[in-house]
């Protein structure tokens, strides 16, 4: 199975305080990865690591095969960060096409006009998030998880090769939860390779295929299946008392 990240000996400091200890691991392509860890343990710094958001002090990254100093193909990376929907300004209004139009941006030359093919493709990004009904829709006038949905869908819209999401449920009500993740599971199984961060195990247990827990270190990392039967489950969870099989 192809790589598409592969992470070796990663360590990363913030001033003297260091947040990432050797941390080894490969992303596969079709892969579904959760990444798990407890409030502080460098999950999403890991991930603007991979993104070239941070620069390590020390390893080496690897995406599609090539150093992360010379990939280039940004595009090829879909991310929604964390808290995505708070960068929505209740006063602007910006519209829905608007926001799903700035992930087409990175493929784009000077000057970025946004095409008839571009609509197309910002209208099948929408549908896969069952949100093409919402078009001209401004922001503010969406739900949270509706919001989500539609950074998401500005995720997709570049046709990416990797989804990266940074505890994409936050701020999304429970009911909304298990449909925004069985949507995650769909896009999966049509080849799409997801690395996600979240607390939400207990829904999104059922589709993924991998996980990794993360307490500075990598304290695990392999199947959902084993991760079930470890015993290091424990140590990551602690008394949460998540629902960890299969539904």
């Amino acid at each position: 199975m192809r790589s598409l990240i592969e992470v070796k000996n990663l360590f990363f400091w913030y001033g003297n305080r260091l947040v990432l200890e050797d941390i080894t691991f490969s992303v596969n392509q079709g892969d579904y990865l959760a990444i798990l860890g407890p409030n502080g343990s460098g999950k999403s710094t890991l991930l603007k690591c991979i993104l070239g958001l941070l620069k390590p002090q020390k390893g080496e990254i690897r995406l599609f095969g090539q150093p992360i100093e010379k990939f280039t193909e940004k595009w090829r990376l879909g991310y929604v960060p964390q808290r995505a929907t708070a960068l929505v300004d209740p006063v602007f209004p910006l519209a829905v096409e608007e926001v799903v139009a700035f992930g087409l941006l990175p493929k784009k030359k000077f000057p970025r006009f946004i095409t008839k093919k571009d609509h197309e493709k910002i209208v099948s990004a929408l549908r896969k998030m069952e949100m093409e009904g919402f078009l001209s829709r401004r922001m503010s006038q969406l739900s949270g998880g509706q919001q989500q949905r539609v950074f998401i869908a500005r995720a997709l819209v570049s046709e990416p090769d990797i989804l990266i999401l940074d505890e994409p449920t936050t701020g999304i009500d429970a009911a909304a939860q298990e449909r925004f993740y069985d949507l995650l599971g769909e896009l999966n199984q049509k080849g799409l390779t997801i690395v996600i961060v979240t607390h939400d195990i207990g829904i999104v247990n059922k589709h993924v295929k991998q996980v990794a827990c993360l307490n500075r270190r990598l304290v695990y990392h392999g199947t959902h299946e084993e991760f079930c039967s470890s015993p290091r489950l424990l140590q990551i969870i602690g008394d949460h008392h998540l629902v960890i099989h299969r539904h």
